[in-house]
């Protein structure tokens, strides 16, 4: 079967359609996370310029210098402020050393909900830290801040399908998203002029499944991202015009009992002439209450679970722990099964 990440316009639930185009979306979102575990999403309702101004903030970050970056750097436990380039490995998330054994070549800048957003609620400080923003740059947190909130927007639309698509009740994720840990990274994929000595393969970011219940995705029409297919083989998979993409975490596939696929990606920058063609991408992580408990949906149940419950918090601090600390996870054997299984690993190439 041919690979083919799905376009899907999610207008009728963005705006008012019909209880007819709203199946026929569910019917399309159920397929794709059921086959790909990636879409593209149209009908979104984020304005153009929302993004070009975003983008343009991301620029004004990356591009200080590198002392001035680092003064942004957070303990890896603090999942906020800039993490510089070859500080993380993505794939000891899932307890797998790296095919390239190097750290991961991107640098980031982090921002999420802080523990004032929810007043009433006691949640952890690490994890709803507050956030960092650059002061020598003035422009810098207007513009994310205002993606963020149509990130947020459209997250919570997702989940509100999800509900529709697994026959559950309407609103049946609000209970386990009211305070909801979410983050939105920031990607640079560049180096500075000149030649890279290339060891095996240079990874941008290493082969991972995304943590929590879904993943909305700006980049540039920039190849690099690929996804590993049914076919075990890795696929290259850019953004259409007017599309964000879309896919679900381990949280997701774990309450769906693996109907539906967290599935693995990575970033291989595209390199000329020896140097890496910038790239850049935001991906805005809804994960879900910390305290909640997941465990398998009801009407995915069928002859027995594959997981055992676990709460959100747990969950993602295993994760992170691999990522940001370098510590490899140890309860994410199914996830670094895939992995290995991948065509070609360590070493697995592209198409």
């Amino acid at each position: 079967m041919e690979f083919h990440v799905p376009v899907i316009d999610i207008s009728p639930y963005v705006a008012a359609g019909s209880d007819a185009e709203r199946r026929a979306v569910a019917r399309a979102i159920d397929a794709a996370a059921s086959t790909v575990g990636f879409m593209q999403i149209t009908g979104h309702a984020v304005p153009q310029w929302v993004l070009d101004d975003f983008a343009t903030a991301l620029d004004s970050f990356f591009d200080l210098d590198p002392a001035t970056k680092l003064d942004y750097r957070n303990p890896p436990e603090v999942n906020r402020g800039y993490s510089p380039p070859k500080s993380e490995s993505l794939s000891l998330s899932l307890g797998v050393e790296s095919a390239t054994r190097m750290n991961d070549f991107f640098e980031a800048f982090n921002i999420g909900i802080a523990a004032d957003a929810y007043p009433g609620v006691e949640l952890s400080p690490r994890d709803f830290a507050e956030n960092l923003w650059p002061t020598q740059v003035p422009g810098f947190r207007a513009p994310v801040e205002a993606y963020f909130a149509h990130a947020t927007r459209l997250a919570r639309t997702l989940t509100t399908i999800f509900a529709d698509a697994l026959d559950l009740p309407p609103g049946y994720f609000n209970r386990f998203t009211d305070h909801s840990l979410d983050v939105l990274r920031m990607n640079n994929y560049a180096l500075p002029p000149g030649t890279v000595d290339l060891d095996g393969e240079l990874t941008g970011m290493g082969e991972h499944t995304d943590y929590g219940i879904v993943t909305v995705l700006w980049a540039d029409q920039v190849p690099g991202l690929q996804v590993l297919g049914a076919d075990t083989r890795w696929h290259d998979v850019q953004p259409a015009d007017d599309a964000l993409l879309v896919n679900l975490g381990d949280l997701m596939s774990r309450w769906t009992n693996e109907r539906w696929l967290s599935t693995l990606h990575r970033v291989m920058p595209p390199i000329t002439n020896g140097t890496i063609q910038r790239r850049r991408s935001a991906a805005y992580f809804h994960d879900g209450n910390t305290d909640a408990v997941i465990e398998t949906l009801p009407s995915c149940v069928g002859e027995g679970s594959k997981y055992e419950p676990i709460t959100i918090a747990d969950h993602l601090h295993a994760k992170l722990a691999g990522s940001r600390a370098l510590q490899p996870n140890t309860n994410a054997s199914r996830e670094a099964a895939r992995v290995l299984a991948a065509s070609g690993y360590p070493l697995s190439g592209s198409d």
